[in-house]
């Protein structure tokens, strides 16, 4: 019986013990944290306001963050009217988060990408991705792409969306 009690004690006690040391050590590394290599950046909606207004009268790309400035995350804010990507592209080492702030765009997304081909380390590129899911995206919707998942976007009339690539290590 002692070491029925003694099991159900440990048993009681081990997830306190944990949430304890889990604590001191947040607390320790907090106490250890070093000032960012790259300083916080803010963006108020006043200028990207300012900045889709920009790019709705020339459209395009504004780099909000480029990720060769330090950050593993690349953020870019685009216009485009009446265009459409001839290939599906996926990428190795990169996700997509794409946010349409105005107007609507069309992706095919998913599949199988018939006859790639590699066009630079970590990126690629197919005329066709067999079983590919289509949908079409309007102001306020996001979609999350994950590396290497074949994608293509056609847009009829006009979208402005935010493009957040987050980058690192490739994941198997």
């Amino acid at each position: 019986m002692t070491s029925s009690t003694t099991r159900r004690t440990f048993l009681k006690s081990a997830p306190v013990a944990a949430a304890a040391g889990l604590s001191l050590s947040s607390l320790a590394a907090q106490a250890e944290a070093k000032p960012a290599a790259v300083p916080y950046q803010l963006f108020s909606a006043q200028s990207l306001d300012e900045a889709a207004k920009a790019l709705q009268a020339s459209p395009g790309n504004k780099n909000l963050i480029d990720a060769s400035a330090g950050l593993p995350v690349a953020v870019v804010m685009t216009t485009e009217t009446a265009k459409s990507a001839k290939e599906f592209e996926w990428h190795e080492g990169r996700d997509h988060i794409l946010l349409v702030i105005e107007g609507s765009t069309t992706y095919e997304v998913g599949g199988t990408p018939t006859n790639g081909r590699n066009t630079k380390p970590g990126e690629w590129l197919a005329p066709a991705s067999e079983g590919a899911t289509r949908m079409t995206l309007h102001k306020g919707d996001m979609l999350v792409i994950p590396r290497n998942t074949p994608h293509k976007r056609s847009t009829e009339s006009s979208v402005t969306f935010f493009l957040i690539s987050p980058m690192g290590a490739m994941r198997t």
